[in-house]
């Protein structure tokens, strides 16, 4: 809320959006009538689908040459990232998920979905499963 006020004061249009796209997605998430309780891991996972949404347009967006709407998801993104736990760089994945190759005993492409579901719960919110598929499969072939 202070973040919001914040950007309301200073006028900043692409903060504005973005918190109050994380609002509004948390709050939705709250009432989805599933009665489950909001925790940090849930509100992880929620951020990280906006900017995965984002990423998403942005490169729709840059295809069809529509530049005006490219340059609003481009701002929204890094305010909504601000808000993520920090991104794990490819050397410190790349060591996880050798260590999580060899406690599974995986041995070629047949073994990724174990991997991966070990990877994801470890990596929640430090990594995106994009990254963390194409580091499996790299380790992996």
């Amino acid at each position: 809320m202070t973040d919001l006020k914040e950007a309301m004061r200073s006028k900043d249009q692409a903060a504005l959006r973005g918190i109050r796209a994380i609002k509004a997605a948390l709050q939705l998430a709250k009432t989805d009538g599933t009665g489950d309780e909001m925790n940090e891991a849930k509100e992880i996972k929620i951020l990280q689908k906006l900017v995965k949404q984002r990423k998403d347009s942005l490169d729709i967006f840059e295809k069809q040459n529509r530049e005006d709407l490219a340059a609003v998801e481009r701002a929204e993104i890094p305010v909504i990232e601000k808000y993520l736990p920090a991104q794990m760089d490819e050397a410190e994945l790349e060591v996880i998920i050798k260590g999580l190759i060899e406690k599974t005993g995986a041995s070629g492409m047949k073994d990724m979905g174990k991997v991966m579901g070990m990877a994801s719960k470890q990596l929640a919110g430090q990594a995106d499963g994009k990254t963390i598929s194409s580091m499996v499969k790299k380790l992996l072939a």
